[in-house]
């Protein structure tokens, strides 16, 4: 006798299978995570506000 094979279990695997591999091509060209874009911003953000802390005030026009 020979095995009963379920279709829908098969298309179902095959589907999920591409869509995982279509998934995982996407990360590779469009690039990161949530969490890495949210680390990335809040770095951004600290390194600026770091930067306009050290700024020098700028000097006034009282010598005239």
């Amino acid at each position: 006798m020979s095995n009963v094979v379920n279709l829908n279990k098969f298309r179902k695997r095959k589907a999920k299978a591409e869509e995982k591999k279509r998934a995982e091509t996407n990360v590779r060209l469009h690039g990161r995570t949530d969490a890495e874009r949210t680390l990335e911003a809040k770095q951004r953000e600290l390194l600026e506000r770091r930067v306009d802390g050290a700024k020098l005030s700028e000097p006034t026009d009282t010598d005239e």
